[in-house]
């Protein structure tokens, strides 16, 4: 018997947190066909929530993305500071500060008014779902949904299942995933950081060690892994990357640099003196670059533009690429 296809247009879903990554995550819901309802303590802080969410419905639009009208869209948004609006969603999805006691006290919230089938969904970046699950009525509909900016437009999501988590919800997620427009990973444990943040910030340790050790600059960390890694990371994973080159070359190569590498578990000095020093990056124009109010819209800008334009290449070459052009010249007689 085949299961029922999960169609968005009748499963209403919730997003908490109307920040940055909320208005995308808005914005590719309604895409899929959801209606939406939009939380946040002070909508007078989101009062421009509404105009934004539709400017990234007309870029979808302008970009393939979606067909959908965006105007028709934007009025399937509902955005309100009471919980119990949530009451209809068949999923609600927490996008809030990393605190694991503030997003414990909105789950609860949300437990309140939702039905005990409801899914609820971290976008935690970090924080291991086995313990946000703790204290909850309904452990087992709790799934990490970890989305990446512009959540919108990457292909990019993981799903993680807590100690607790029901195996049918998060296959449920997955399959919602999809329709979403992702390519979507499903961690086998619950491990803090997953998979991307593990792998990423242990690549950002030792951009700073080159760095703080005076091995190179920052232009010329960033030059080198723009023009490697970022050459062939698009097309391939690090365990298809190392098959393409031959792995024994790593086997080798691993026996003599793994021992070079930093292993610290405090924060670099670098990053130490950005931060203290008062530097957020492009949003106050002081990170390890400075940036004048023009270059930092006009980064925003290229960055945007840049992710639609890798989300087209990465259409071009998916992960079965190889493997299905096998199997089109043999059913070809090739």
């Amino acid at each position: 018997m085949k299961k029922a296809k999960l169609n968005p247009s009748t499963l209403p879903a919730g997003v908490i947190g109307l920040g940055l990554m909320g208005h995308s995550i808005i914005a590719c819901l309604l895409a899929a066909g959801h209606k939406v309802t939009g939380i946040s303590r002070d909508l007078k802080k989101h009062r421009g929530t509404r105009r934004h969410v539709l400017n990234l419905l007309r870029q979808m639009r302008r970009e393939g993305l979606t067909r959908r009208d965006p105007a028709a869209m934007i009025e399937r948004l509902e955005l309100s500071e009471n919980y119990a609006d949530l009451a209809p969603c068949a999923i609600v999805i927490e996008s809030i500060i990393e605190d694991i006691e503030v997003k414990k006290q909105a789950y609860r919230q949300v437990e309140d008014v939702v039905a005990p089938t409801a899914i609820i969904g971290s976008n935690t970046s970090s924080i291991p779902m086995s313990l946000l699950q703790e204290g909850a009525r309904h452990p087992e509909r709790f799934v990490g949904i970890h989305w990446d900016e512009p959540a919108h437009v990457t292909r990019f999501m993981e799903i993680i299942a807590g100690e607790k988590t029901a195996p049918k919800y998060a296959q449920k997620v997955k399959a919602l995933a999809e329709l979403w427009g992702k390519e979507p990973s499903l961690l086998r444990r619950d491990v803090r950081g997953f998979i991307t943040n593990r792998i990423s910030y242990a690549m950002f340790r030792e951009a700073c060690h080159l760095v703080d050790s005076g091995i190179a600059t920052v232009e010329d960390v960033d030059r080198s892994l723009r023009n490697d890694v970022g050459w062939w990371i698009p097309f391939a994973g690090p365990f298809r990357y190392m098959d393409l080159m031959g792995v024994e070359a790593y086997y080798r190569v691993m026996k003599g640099l793994l021992p070079e590498l930093s292993n610290s578990t405090e924060i670099p000095p670098l990053m130490r003196r950005v931060v203290e020093s008062g530097g957020r990056g492009i949003s106050n124009g002081r990170g390890f670059y400075k940036y004048t109010p023009e270059e930092a819209k006009r980064w925003e800008k290229l960055f945007l533009k840049f992710n639609y334009e890798i989300r087209r290449l990465v259409l071009k070459y998916p992960a079965d690429a190889g493997s299905r052009a096998t199997r089109a010249r043999k059913s070809k007689g090739g």
